[in-house]
């Protein structure tokens, strides 16, 4: 895309062509230096303190001695899109460069050869020459705003894949950790006994096997619960559906929800997908807010939309009764309600059914 604007050249150049004089040969020969300086302003962006200034004096040259305002807007997309990745203070140095050579060749222009100087020239000046700097730089930013969520986005997810080996960490060392030690324990109280009382190693030696085999069972409860979804996981993804269809996301004790056990993140992860998928669908909302609250005997999670409540029960849909089913067999409640402004679903899992 850098290099698309370059097929407009051959426009510039057929002025001077065929070469009838020397002075059709110099502008030819400012032509090519400005295609290699162009060039080079993307490839070279350590050169940029001498070919940024370069490549405008030579398109301010062409503005000013020989009224061509073609020329000047290469620079007018270019070097203010460049610069939109610069301190302000040198697109504002710029600018005052650009329209300061803008405006001479206008006067020239108009006082030197008035006769070929028409309205549609004025017209061509002031919507494009005038207005090509601020808008490149304004697409710039807009570019640069969104490489900039972007890699904010790629650090959350990586943040958020930090803190799912951090809980990973902790299962591990809350219930693997204390069993193997039990394991040593007995181990070594094993190879004492074998030469002191042999014939209480046989009991010692069950109770390590029997501790392994649980030990194997929470191994594999472990990786079970990583095949689950967090619920940040399901969060990031349905803030992409969201965001797909023009609907903001707003949470409330988000941070503190990521905190909760795998087995209860993994059971609301079961049901909030379809909830949020739900408004998505049919709710014809602008805006889903999410409250992610705990109490002393339960945790629970508030989902409300600002759309058009509409008939919970539709004919082929099991939505609903898949929500209310999976909470009914995590020990938890399901409720759904139309409110003044849209509708609210309300999942609750009790602390001492989980």
């Amino acid at each position: 895309m850098n290099y698309i604007w370059l097929i407009y050249l051959p426009m510039t150049m057929d002025f001077y062509l065929p070469v009838k004089s020397w002075h059709d040969l110099f502008w030819l020969l400012a032509t090519i230096i400005f295609l290699i300086d162009y060039i080079l302003v993307f490839e070279k962006s350590a050169w940029r303190r001498v070919t940024i200034p370069l490549e405008l004096m030579i398109t301010g040259a062409f503005c000013i001695f020989e009224m061509n305002f073609y020329m000047i807007i290469f620079s007018g997309w270019q070097l203010s899109y460049t610069l939109g990745h610069y301190p302000k203070k040198y697109f504002n140095w710029f600018c005052l460069a650009y329209y300061l050579c803008v405006g001479i060749g206008s006067i020239h222009a108009i006082t030197i050869r008035h006769n070929n100087f028409d309205l549609v020239n004025v017209l061509f000046i002031l919507i494009f020459v005038m207005f090509s700097p601020m808008m490149s730089y304004g697409l710039s930013h807009a570019w640069l705003r969104r490489y900039q969520l972007s890699q904010d986005k790629r650090r959350l997810e990586a943040i958020v894949r930090q803190g799912e080996r951090d809980r990973i960490a902790r299962d591990l060392h809350d219930t693997l950790g204390q069993s193997f030690s039990m394991i040593t324990i007995k181990a070594e109280l094993a190879q004492k006994l074998l030469i002191k009382r042999p014939e209480q190693v046989a009991g010692e030696l069950s109770d390590i096997a029997a501790a392994s085999r649980e030990n194997l069972q929470l191994v594999r409860n472990i990786v079970n619960d990583l095949h689950q979804k967090s619920l940040t996981e399901v969060l990031l993804e349905q803030s992409k559906n969201l965001a797909a269809a023009d609907l903001i996301l707003i949470t409330k004790g988000e941070s503190e929800a990521v905190e909760w056990s795998t087995a209860v993140q993994n059971k609301f992860a079961e049901v909030l997908p379809e909830a949020i998928t739900n408004i998505i669908r049919h709710a014809h909302a602008h805006e889903v807010q999410i409250n992610f609250n705990e109490f002393k005997d339960r945790y629970q999670i508030i989902v409300h939309d600002d759309g058009r409540a509409k008939s919970f029960m539709r004919s082929g849909s099991h939505g609903i009764t898949g929500m209310e089913s999976r909470m009914l067999e995590a020990g938890g409640t399901f409720e759904i309600s139309r409110e003044r402004h849209g509708t609210e679903v309300q999942f609750e899992i009790f602390k001492d059914q989980k």
